[in-house]
């Protein structure tokens, strides 16, 4: 080999090794990228569950209602009620969607979204506070449109609350909270019945936590307080260490001997497990 040849070798050794040092550079270029990638992939979908986790763990529907057209007066404590409601249960964990003087389409299309987010992990509470009319055994919560003559209307334009009960449970929530203050006399009754009926018994499906603010088939008049007995008592409770049974039960009894057995609020329980205030998840 002469010394020219071997110039050229030595050359295209040389070319040759540079190319390979650029492609391993590029090809760990590459697979830095993609590592990166797929870490901020994982980052992305750690958040994405964290987040939901957190936002479908704890649910809470409230509605008041207080503006009836056909009510003598408005009802202010329904509102001032949600509103206090809705505040301490944001601060025990809750995703709060709150509506004030709903309509039945109002009330129709809350109840959709709170379905939409129920999962298996769920711990739906669900608040009433205005007019309630029981028909064909069945208690309803009455969106502040209703026009009501006769008891068919009742069903046709109030939203049962055992349908509302049923729709937790066909979504699978974990534990199922419902407070009703609506057991009022109202200007509804009067005009198919003798007397008012107040609401029906309301029956717990599985892991279920009901509280009403008479028994069945009673009326209540409002107070003069800011808040109604029922979620004055309530709100107290809440705020204490226990858990959601227990409030409730503290709740019933507390009315019960300040009203000397004029107002007994009605606790239903089949829960079976317990569910506590300001435990998020718990």
């Amino acid at each position: 080999m002469n010394v020219r040849q071997l110039d050229i070798s030595r050359r295209t050794i040389a070319v040759a090794a540079a190319l390979i040092g650029t492609v391993s550079l590029v090809i760990g270029a590459h697979a830095a990228l993609n590592m990166r990638a797929l870490d901020a992939a994982k980052a992305v979908t750690t958040d994405q569950v964290t987040g939901s986790i957190g936002q479908t763990s704890r649910l809470a529907l409230v509605i008041g209602n207080g503006h009836y057209p056909d009510a003598s007066a408005p009802l202010t404590q329904s509102i001032n009620d949600a509103r206090a409601l809705s505040s301490t249960l944001r601060k025990n964990g809750f995703d709060v969607d709150m509506v004030e003087d709903a309509t039945k389409d109002d009330m129709v299309r809350a109840v959709n979204r709170l379905k939409s987010r129920i999962k298996r992990d769920t711990v739906v509470m669900l608040f009433f506070g205005g007019y309630g009319v029981q028909a064909g055994r069945q208690s309803y919560m009455l969106p502040v449109d209703a026009v009501i003559w006769k008891e068919s209307d009742v069903r046709r334009q109030g939203v049962s609350i055992d349908g509302v009960l049923d729709m937790m449970k066909e979504q699978g929530a974990k534990a199922k909270l419902v407070v009703v203050d609506a057991s009022r006399r109202n200007p509804y009754e009067r005009r198919f019945r003798s007397y008012s009926h107040g609401l029906a018994p309301i029956s717990a499906p599985d892991n279920a936590l009901i509280l009403a603010s008479a028994s069945p088939g009673k009326v209540v008049d409002d107070g003069k307080g800011e808040h109604s007995v029922l979620v004055s008592e309530l709100l107290g409770n809440l705020t204490t260490q226990g858990s959601a049974e227990s409030a409730f039960n503290k709740t019933r009894i507390a009315i019960s001997r300040a009203s000397e057995g004029d107002q007994v609020p009605t606790v239903s329980s089949s829960l079976l497990e317990d569910v506590h205030f300001g435990e998020a998840g718990g």
